[in-house]
């Protein structure tokens, strides 16, 4: 039997071997079956929102490190582009700006916004130029109300997203604002994978957070499971503040205080009444993992109330729980656990994908 064998019945199901999480050939592993094929946010239109205007980012920067750059073309279309010179790899594009083209600072190459070649000087000689492969390459670009998303090697989004646009699309997207005075960096010293395995279950809701666990009926609190994304479900306690619900929205009836939606494989979006946070995991290494929580508020008069407030206190008792649970895969003790089946199905999902992507 492989060693991440995930037995597909969670009763009967072990969880990962310990070296999922202390081995640095399997945390680089993870980087090209996991990360590369998946969906990235990459943030919103606000980032690029006039004509020619680009913005340079580094994906997932201390783990694919991959420089791309986001622009907005003459027609106002929006391309996402690899920012690397087809001639000698310098970046081309180094700070957040407004051109009517791109030139790298190297030599001259130049590309119009789309990424396609333009001209280069002292080129006249060189012969078959230019080609296909003297363009930027142009990654594929999901768009969602002003969110975006890229893939380094999917070009198909809908598989990752489509449970959670469906199931919000009575949501006002046009009325969320990004507000960076709320945005927050967190490092943990713990594996990527142990925290996205935490924040799978709310098994752990009535032992680690108590300020949670006072609006959260944990009792009705439920899970739900999607091919490569799954959504927990909070539902208010009686007074506490909930989703005003239309009638063609699928919850229709019942105290919805959270959707926690969590996308394969390090993806959360956490939406509350008075709005959404994003968090993203970045893995650094093998035991240091960043999370960055984004806010989008869409009413603010709501802000800071019910399952959605005190979000920095509930990542503090997270990180406490996590970088302990680092601390003990460690032990020549302990190899596998098993799963709770009526609380931790979201876990056990997480780890079959991974199963079957790294074997």
């Amino acid at each position: 039997m492989p060693r991440f064998f995930i037995h597909p019945d969670i009763a009967l199901a072990q969880t990962p071997h310990t070296d999922l999480y202390t081995d640095p050939v399997l945390f680089e592993r993870c980087k090209e079956k996991l990360f590369t094929p998946s969906w990235q946010f990459i943030g919103d239109i606000s980032l690029a929102p006039a004509i020619g205007d680009a913005y340079p980012f580094t994906l997932l920067e201390g783990f694919l490190d991959e420089p791309l750059v986001l622009t907005r073309e003459e027609n106002g279309t929006l391309r996402l582009l690899s920012n690397v010179c087809t001639h000698r790899g310098n970046l081309v594009v180094n700070e957040p700006c407004r051109l009517a083209h791109l030139r790298c600072r190297y030599h001259g190459r130049l590309f119009n916004l789309d990424g396609s070649f333009r001209s280069m000087p002292e080129f006249k000689e060189v012969q078959d130029f230019p080609s296909p492969t003297d363009d930027l390459h142009q990654l594929p670009l999901a768009r969602w109300g002003s969110w975006l998303f890229t893939s380094l090697g999917d070009t198909t989004h809908d598989r990752y997203w489509q449970e959670i646009m469906q199931r919000l699309s009575w949501l006002p997207l046009d009325t969320y604002v990004f507000h960076r005075e709320y945005t927050r960096d967190f490092i943990v010293d713990a594996h990527w994978a142990l925290y996205c395995e935490n924040y799978l279950e709310g098994f752990h809701i009535p032992f680690v957070h108590a300020g949670l666990n006072s609006v959260i009926d944990f009792g009705n609190y439920t899970t739900e499971l999607f091919r490569y994304s799954s959504l927990q479900l909070g539902i208010a306690k009686e007074g506490e503040d909930c989703f005003d619900l239309p009638q063609d929205s699928p919850d229709y009836g019942k105290k919805v205080a959270a959707y926690y939606f969590f996308v394969f494989p390090n993806t959360m979006f956490n939406f509350y009444p008075w709005g959404l946070s994003v968090n993203i995991v970045r893995p650094l290494g093998l035991e240091k993992t960043k999370v960055s929580f984004l806010t989008y508020i869409s009413d603010a008069s709501r802000f800071n109330t019910g399952a959605g407030s005190g979000l920095d206190t509930v990542e503090m008792e997270d990180e406490e729980v996590v970088q302990a649970v680092q601390k003990g895969v460690r032990s020549r003790f302990y190899s596998h656990g098993r799963y709770s089946v009526t609380r931790e199905q979201g876990t056990h999902h997480f780890h079959r994908i991974i199963a079957d992507r790294i074997g």
